[in-house]
């Protein structure tokens, strides 16, 4: 009974770390954890031994690290230091799968140490022990040692030398050694039973601080009618380790993921065929969207990368004005609800390979771009997306027109109950342009409601709204009456 909650335990621990260890007996693993009284080898991997390494970054912070490494090893029992991790790595997700054949590896036990060394760390391991003071002697031009014992760290260190005891002591210090429990960086240290002398092992986890972003420019014509777009994708690594040549592949969409980060997340890639002209091939991945890499990039720590996501010349635009309205204008008694109310400018574009686009864009923000009369490109306005599929409809706010402005009067309200009313409405719009603007006149209402009477033809766009549809000719106006009854309740 006790063998069998034993070889239970062990099989428990491994699915715990994430790793393939195999059916361990527990006698075994006894006897290779004491090493028969001896301490096993100790063997380093670092980023030297990297045959290959694969980044999957997500727009949400985090991403996936997947590389193969070839390492000298010894059969039997060792210890391996993994180095070269990223500092900010979730250890709950690491997973190790050894890619020689023969007898497996088994992964007994995993440590991640990221007690860093640093001036403060280096002297909290020596309090209580003795270390030297170089202090520069003036007469004799020379640093003289002097002998301490570091009583204390806290605020600074406090020193016995000699007799005394000191603090703000000036000087520079000396360590005889460098304590075994401090590294110089973040790394995973293995309990391995290996079969053969040398492992390929493939190690994948997921880190934090690797996020990336897309941004776009659009450049519209002197008409307001074609555009030309440039996808830039800027990649943020502060994950604490660096990448040579790897391979990138960004996922766009909303993964989820629990608050505790207690779940391994491994997901296996497949990079698409490269279309001519773009540095990222995309395709559909589950529920979200890859774009891969067509060639190896390096990610050097504390960097950010541009790299281009996509360029669509020669698109149709749609410009609209609009002039809202609002729900609770029908509620309630009112005069000059508003004067000079600006005209919101929209551009509208369909992103489909009819019109030169059709890639799945990922969120980000749009800056629109137009030549003025010289030729020189001046910033119009910018905006957020979210991410569309292809075959939709992207609007981007361009931001309010200078000299297209309106009026909004209530000209008459009565109310015919508790949550019912009737009001007449005028809005007066003015095109101060040397050219003829269009201008949607959008009118939320909310409730039940009947048009009574109209001095133009409305569109109704859903039960909560509807709209008119107004020409107003260059440097002229046009007003707009409607009565219509309410309820609200």
């Amino acid at each position: 009974m006790r063998t069998r909650n034993a070889g239970r335990l062990v099989l428990l621990c491994g699915s715990f770390l994430g790793v393939w260890i195999g059916m361990v007996a527990p006698e075994a693993w006894a006897q290779n954890v004491t090493g028969g009284g001896e301490e096993a080898p100790l063997f380093r991997s670092g980023a030297e031994d990297r045959e290959s390494v694969a980044i999957t970054v997500y727009n949400q912070d985090f991403g996936l690290v997947r590389e193969v490494r070839e390492i000298p090893f010894a059969r039997g029992l060792l210890r391996l230091e993994y180095g070269d991790v990223a500092a900010s790595i979730q250890t709950e997700t690491v997973h190790i799968r050894p890619l020689t054949g023969g007898r497996p590896l088994r992964v007994l036990e995993q440590n991640y140490q990221y007690d860093l060394l640093n001036p403060q760390k280096l002297l909290e391991k020596y309090v209580g022990r003795s270390v030297t003071v170089y202090r520069w002697n003036p007469e004799s031009e020379r640093d003289e040692p002097v002998q301490a014992e570091v009583l204390s760290v806290n605020g600074g260190p406090i020193l016995r030398i000699g007799d005394e005891i000191t603090f703000n002591y000036p000087g520079r210090f000396a360590f005889p050694e460098l304590p075994d429990n401090l590294i110089a960086e973040p790394t995973l240290v293995w309990l391995l039973d290996s079969g053969a002398d040398r492992q390929r092992l493939e190690v994948s986890y997921l880190a934090g601080s690797l996020n990336w972003k897309a941004d776009y420019v659009m450049v519209i014509d002197e008409n307001d009618r074609l555009g030309d777009l440039t996808g830039w994708v800027t990649l943020t690594n502060q994950s604490g380790a660096t990448y040579e040549n790897a391979q990138l592949k960004l996922v766009a969409g909303d993964v989820q993921r629990v608050d505790e980060r207690d779940e391994m997340m491994r997901m296996a890639v497949l990079a698409a065929a490269e279309p001519e002209g773009r540095a990222f091939a995309e395709e559909a991945f589950f529920e979200y969207h890859l774009y891969t890499l067509n060639r190896p990039t390096t990610l050097r720590n504390n960097e950010q990368k541009q790299v281009t996501l996509l360029e669509a010349p020669g698109f149709a635009v749609d410009k609209h004005l609009i002039f809202y309205g609002a729900a609770h204008y029908y509620r309630s008694q009112y005069g000059l609800v508003a004067s000079n109310q600006k005209v919101a400018v929209f551009l509208d574009f369909q992103n489909s390979e009819e019109n030169n686009l059709g890639m799945p864009l990922p969120a980000g923000v749009v800056r629109v771009y137009k030549e003025d009369s010289s030729g020189a490109q001046q910033f119009i306005g910018e905006d957020r997306i979210a991410h569309t599929p292809r075959d939709e409809k992207v609007r981007i706010r361009m931001g309010d027109a200078f000299d297209v402005v309106g009026d909004r009067r209530q000209m008459s309200w009565s109310a015919l109950g508790s949550c019912i009313s009737e009001s007449s409405w005028e809005i007066h719009l003015r095109n101060h342009k040397d050219g003829d603007v269009a201008v949607e006149v959008v009118e939320p209402i909310g409730g039940e409601w009947t048009i009574l009477s109209s001095t133009h033809e409305w569109v109704k766009l859903d039960a909560h709204t509807f709209k008119f549809d107004v020409q107003i000719p260059a440097r002229g106006e046009e007003k707009i009456t409607y009565r219509v009854r309410v309820r609200w309740c």
